[in-house]
């Protein structure tokens, strides 16, 4: 840097000093003219009446202020011409859950089938599992104690459809329309296994009756025709070893002389009770 450069630099840092201190002593004496002034009008306005008055005196009503303020000749909607607004209608509900109203409850067309794991056939047509008591729908169920007659001859056919009918389920799972929960009510359902309906086998291979009116009525009267089931001839039980006859025990010579001792004596294979 030149020496008269730095001689200019110089007289003009001291000419903005000279400047700062000068404006300085100028507000200093605006602001004791301010404070005078300020004493003088409050001396002005100093009540006539003693401080120890208790009257409160009436306060002066403060004009309203609201929030927002807005002048409508200002701020104001834009102006626009009807014929561009059209009304559309609202969307539907994304789902059920939006919607106010209660969900119906499921009826027996809805039903997709509940599966009934390990199902116990108390008759042919009957099953219970899972807390469910279900009858085959459509048909006329045999109840194991029925008998039926061939030529004269009865014949247990009820034990017999029962029996057939467990052979049939085998312990597989059983899918009927009932619905979610069971209960103690017996229901009519139609069931099947896999896709085999199970009112159509127990008809068709006679160990069940089609109700009247049913849509199992042909396959019934095909049963029948064909004397299957229930309706074949009374099985052949000559084959079979004769049942054996129960053995009596021999009265003893007590029982004969005394027959009022006939139950307080004990048998003659076992001992006395101790007395």
């Amino acid at each position: 840097m030149r020496p008269h450069h730095a001689v200019v630099a110089a007289l003009a840092i001291l000419a903005m000093a000279a400047a700062v201190v000068a404006g300085g002593r100028v507000l200093q004496r605006g602001d004791d003219n301010v404070g005078v002034d300020k004493i003088e009008a409050n001396a002005d306005t100093v009540p006539s009446e003693p401080a120890t008055s208790a009257i409160p005196q009436a306060m002066p009503a403060k004009p309203a202020v609201h929030s927002r303020a807005i002048d409508p000749e200002i701020v104001a909607p834009p102006q626009l011409p009807a014929e561009e607004l059209e009304r559309v209608e609202p969307r539907a509900p994304l789902g059920k859950l939006a919607l106010a109203v209660p969900l119906k409850p499921k009826m027996p067309d809805d039903w997709k089938g509940t599966p009934l794991f390990q199902p116990v056939a108390s008759a042919a047509g009957l099953i219970e599992a899972k807390g469910y008591s279900v009858a085959i729908s459509g048909i006329d169920i045999i109840r194991q104690d029925e008998t039926c007659s061939d030529d004269g001859k009865s014949w247990a056919c009820g034990i017999r459809a029962r029996t057939a009918f467990r052979a049939f389920l085998r312990g597989r799972a059983v899918i009927c329309a009932v619905p979610p929960e069971g209960g103690r009510d017996l229901i009519a359902a139609e069931c099947r296994i896999g896709k085999q309906d199970v009112g159509q086998w127990l008809v068709e291979n006679g160990w069940a009756r089609a109700a009247a009116g049913g849509r199992y009525v042909e396959a019934g009267d095909k049963a029948r025709a064909a004397k299957k089931g229930i309706f074949a001839a009374a099985p052949n039980l000559s084959g079979l070893p004769p049942a054996p006859t129960p053995v009596v025990a021999a009265p003893t010579t007590q029982q004969i002389l005394d027959p009022s001792a006939t139950e307080a004596t004990p048998p003659t294979d076992q001992p006395a009770p101790a007395q």
